[in-house]
Order: C-alpha cells, then structure tokens, then sequence
C-alpha cells in the first residue's frame, strides 16, 4: 500500500466530508500531478473507490426522506448507458500516450467546469435569497418540496453528465446538481443533495464497471484511496457544523482552476499570473455581489446562533438539520 497516498486520499475524503463535492474532482488529478498516475488509470481506479464509498451516504438520505426518487430514474435512464459509453469512447480514442493525452485534456475541461459551477451555485442561492427576502419567491415548503418531473430535459441531463464521468470521473457530484438546480428550482437544498447523491450510484457504478472491463484499473491504488478517504469523509462530516462551508467551497474552486490549469498544459507562469488574478479580484468582487443583493459584505453567524447569510453555509446547515 501506498501511505503517501492515502494521506493524500484522507485529505480528499476531510474535503469531501466538509463539502459534499470534489472526489472525482480533486483524487484524480491529485494522483496524476503529484503521483504521476496516467490520467486513464487514475479515472479507473478513482471510479472503482467512488463505486465503494458512494452508496454509504445515498443510504443516509434515503432514511432522511430527501430523495426524489422519480427525477433519480429519469436521470438514471439517461446517466447509466452514457456512463458506460464514456468509457468506451474513451477508449476508442487509441492507446498508449495519445489516448492518455486525450483524457488529462478532457479532465482538465471537465475540472474548470467544475469550478465554474460552484460559482455559478454560489450565485443562484444569494439571488434565491435575495428574491425571497424582497417576497418576490414564495417560501419554500416546510414538508417534502413537491415538483413535477420534466423527463426530457431530466434524461438529457443524465447522458451528459454520464457521459463526462465515464471519460474523466468528474461531475457525479459537481456537473449534475447544478443542472437540477437550473431545472427544479423548488427543491430544498438537501433534496437536491440527496437526490443528486443517490442517482451517482448506478451511474458511478456503470462507469467503474466499463473500466474494470476495458479501463486500466489498478488494484493498490484504490486500496490505498479507499483507506485514506474512508476515514476522512468520516472525519469531515463529523467537524462539519463548524467549518464555514462557504469559505472552504471557495477553496475549492480555486484549488480546481489550479488543476485544471495544470491538466491542460498551461505553462507556470502563466497559470501563476491567472491565480494570482483570480485571488486579488475574485474575493472584492463577490462582496460587490453581496452588497448589490443587499447583504453584508461578508458572511456572519449572529450571537443568538441565526444560520449564516452565506448561501453554501445554508445549504450544509439544512442537510444537517435533517440529520437532528
């Protein structure tokens, strides 16, 4: 077993238990820029430790109640064949270093988009606040949110995304939830979790099986994943009613763009100057945001224990309410 690696996995796992996101994201290009892992092999084994570890937290909201179990069969109609045609179209791009090229570009692609949706949540739940504050969205429902599912739109949903995950292990978690987001506006946000956590079983588990049969899964490297991130999932979720989910997600898209950056072969000092830019305009440029939807500039807990205005702190809050 790798004891480096599963340091590393473990900090994956803290991340993924404060946020809810990043595995795929963050484990794959993890073990190929610091473990020099071929990208083909690090979305097998990846997939292979997702496949393992997902079905743990779906259970969890299954005996919440906050899974739509209808949007999670359209969009396993689609997501399940996509998932397993991605790797097949990955592995119909050649073999050795070009196929290996092929898909460090695609992950890279797949990770700045990945980035990019944060944002873009970050976004929608400030100006789904502001809405509701100014009494131009009604209040959610206090019981289970009511939607109609919208199959066509749902299913379509479930190919792309199923799609990228074949190819590069990254969006079950990330890519999915925004599109449903932008689809089912009226879902709380621990539906849209849980909902969202649940259909990346099968999808995750149809992916990892087009790699056990046709990717280059390595056996000790999801060893050494799986005893790292096991206990730190554990761990994160433990300490996160305390963490400010907002600033760590923040984080997170930084540390994704980083990535990103570096899967697509941008040179060091250009993708130095592109954080450096995106560190110096990216924090006053959101509290423009703030203060133009009429918040504080930054994110606070009142003394008597209020929930924080931070839209990410509200969402991680709300799942752990189901949880009491």
């Amino acid at each position: 077993m790798d004891f480096a690696l599963a340091a590393a996995a473990f900090g994956v796992g803290v991340v993924v238990g404060l946020t809810g996101m990043g595995g795929g994201a963050l484990m794959t290009p993890v073990l190929v820029l610091f473990f020099g892992v071929p990208p083909l092999t690090a979305v097998s084994s990846d997939l292979v430790a997702s496949a393992v570890m997902k079905p743990v937290g779906a259970a969890v909201h299954l005996r919440r109640g906050t899974v739509h179990l209808k949007l999670v069969g359209w969009l396993c109609l689609g997501s399940i064949p996509a998932a397993f045609a991605g790797v097949l179209i990955a592995r119909s791009l050649g073999d050795g270093e070009d196929v290996q090229q092929i898909i460090q570009r695609a992950l890279g692609i797949a990770l700045l988009i990945a980035a990019a949706g944060l944002t873009v949540r970050a976004y929608i739940r400030l100006a789904e606040r502001a809405r509701k504050r100014d009494g131009l969205l009604p209040p959610l429902p206090q019981g289970r949110p009511r939607v109609s599912a919208r199959p066509l739109p749902t299913v379509l949903v479930g190919v792309i995304g199923g799609l990228v995950v074949g190819m590069t292990s990254v969006g079950s978690g990330s890519l999915v939830i925004i599109a449903l987001m932008a689809l089912y506006p009226g879902l709380k946000a621990s539906e849209l979790v849980g909902t969202d956590l649940l259909q990346a079983v099968p999808l995750v588990a149809s992916a990892a099986l087009g790699h056990l049969l046709f990717g280059d899964f390595q056996l000790d490297l999801t060893v050494s994943m799986l005893v790292g991130c096991v206990p730190g999932v554990w761990l994160g979720a433990r300490i996160s009613s305390r963490a400010p989910g907002g600033l760590i997600r923040r984080a997170l898209a930084f540390v994704l763009l980083a990535s990103a950056l570096k899967l697509l072969g941008v040179p060091n000092a250009e993708t130095g100057a592109v954080l450096a830019g995106t560190a110096l305009i990216a924090p006053p440029l959101w509290m423009l945001i703030r203060r133009r939807h009429g918040f504080p500039l930054l994110a606070r807990r009142s003394r008597g224990g209020e929930p924080s205005d931070d839209p990410a702190d509200q969402v991680r809050e709300q799942a752990g309410g189901n949880r009491r």
